[in-house]
Formats: C-alpha cells, structure tokens, sequence
C-alpha cells in the first residue's frame, strides 16, 4: 500500500477540491484550517487509521473542547481522506446526545420578534430592521441574505442556492413592499439589497453584535436573539398554519426530516417523529 503523509501542499490541493465541490467560503476555510490541526498532530508521521484514532482520543483528552467540536474536527479529517482516495481510515464520530427541544425560555415569541423589528426602526436602523423581517419571513438563512437582491424583490420570489440545492421562497407582500421602498430610498438600482456603505454583501459577524446591542435596547433576552431562533420562529408559524412537516423541511432548505430536527426543535412540543405520526393519524 502506498504510503500517504499530509504536507502543506497536499491542505492546499485540499483547498482546490473543496472550492470546486462548491463549498462555502467559511466551509472551505474551516476545513483547511482543522486539516492544519491535524497537520501539526501528525508531524510528518505517515497517515494511517490508527493515527487518526489516537489524534481523535488526544484532542477529547485535552479538555478543551466540546464532543460536538470534537466531532466537527473529525468531519474535516474523514473528508480530507475520502477525497484523498483513503476512506478505510476514517473514523467514527463521538456520540452525542441530541436536544430535539429548543428550551422555551430561549424561543423567541412572535410579539419580541415584532419588538425587535418596531425597535431597530425607532433608533433609525431601518435596515437591521429589514433584515429581522426578512429572516423571520422567509425562513432563510443568515448566509442567505445576499440573494435578497433587487431583481428577485420585484419578481416577488427569490432562488436560494446553498449546499448544493436549490430552492425558492416568496416575499410576503408587505415585505416586499418595504423592500422596494428601501431599495428606492437608498438608490439601490441591482444586486443586493443588504449591503455597506461600499457596496459590499453584510458581515455576518456585524449583524450578530447589531442583533445583540438592539436586543438590550429592546429589553430581550440577548440569548433569545440570534439569527437561526428567527429561522425557528418561521418554521413554528409555517406548521401551525400548514400542518406539513415535509412541506417545512423543503421551503427550509433541508433534505432530511430526521437528520435536520432543529430546522424546527419545537413543533407543538413534538419531535419531528412524534408530529409525523400525529399527521398520519389525522389522515386514517
């Protein structure tokens, strides 16, 4: 068998496969960056299963990680050797206890959700105030903000691409109407509609510490106010309205009920099972 050895060059041939599989900038990033991990484990050491077990035991003995961090630097490594042609040394993941349940006390209600929105409007955020209405309308993701373009707001619907797949989602009218006027306001004549002062699509990382100064400014929980709990919001609203878990999954972007159950931890106090069988039920 030939031997393999993980080199600097070989994370950059990496880095090549996984811009042309299409991964996300940050996905890409993570990747290389946890191989860069690995790399410094290994040091020089030829790669082999056994290796890849005791670098699994050695950062779980460390202490200074999470079991789901942990199996996070492991995905990384189990891709690297599929693509590499060495799948016969992955390894498997840490088991892990999944919460279906989004604890109640950090849901975010419908009425802090409109909070949010009237009080990034009183202070003169009008775009922080979109963007809240935008997630908590279309279910989209934080990452899929920059496809909110001019174009697709005056189609009424927009084509969301991620991981792979694609989907489309409607703009409420009254969201769509505020969009347009935005747009207008600020001269925005293509493209994104959420962008700096340069033009640039929005940092994510500047959205989370907007979201987290309105939310002392609105007198909410900062835990309760984070961009995925406005994506669960719409999901608990698209099934009380609905009833189609199946249907939900899809307009949320996600190919697999049972494996994606925190596309929507707390639908009517069920797990995404439970609910299932209460849908059929309902269907004898």
């Amino acid at each position: 068998m030939k031997k393999m050895f993980i080199t600097e060059r070989s994370i950059e041939e990496y880095r090549k496969i996984l811009i042309k599989e299409e991964k996300g900038r940050l996905t890409v990033e993570k990747y290389v960056r946890d191989m860069k991990k690995f790399y410094e484990y290994a040091k020089g050491k030829c790669i082999s299963k056994q290796l890849v077990i005791d670098y699994k035991y050695y950062i779980e003995s460390t202490g200074d990680y999470k079991k789901s961090s942990i199996n996070s630097f492991l995905a990384s490594v189990n891709h690297y050797l599929e693509v590499m042609n060495c799948a016969d040394m992955k390894v498997k993941m840490i088991k892990v206890q999944k919460n279906m349940f989004v604890p109640e006390k950090r849901e975010l209600t419908k009425g802090e959700y409109e909070c949010l929105i009237d009080t990034a409007a009183s202070i003169g955020n009008e775009q922080l105030a979109l963007i809240i209405q935008t997630l908590g309308s279309t279910g989209i993701r934080i990452s899929e903000l920059k496809s909110v373009t001019l174009e697709s707001v005056i189609q009424g619907m927009a084509d969301i691409h991620n991981k792979g797949k694609l989907r489309r989602i409607l703009y409420q009218s009254e969201l769509r109407n505020a969009l347009l006027r935005y747009a207008e306001r600020h001269e925005i004549v293509q493209g994104s509609i959420f962008i700096t002062r340069t033009g640039s699509p929005l940092n994510r990382c500047n959205i989370w510490k907007m979201l987290k100064q309105l939310s002392v400014s609105a007198g909410i929980d900062p835990s309760k106010v984070f961009p995925r709990n406005m994506r669960h919001l719409f999901a608990r609203s698209f099934y009380n309205i609905k009833k189609d878990i199946a249907r939900l999954a899809d307009v949320l972007g996600h190919s697999s009920i049972e494996t994606n159950p925190y596309i929507c931890e707390n639908i009517r106090g069920r797990t995404y099972k439970a609910a299932r069988q209460h849908e059929d039920g309902c269907k004898k």
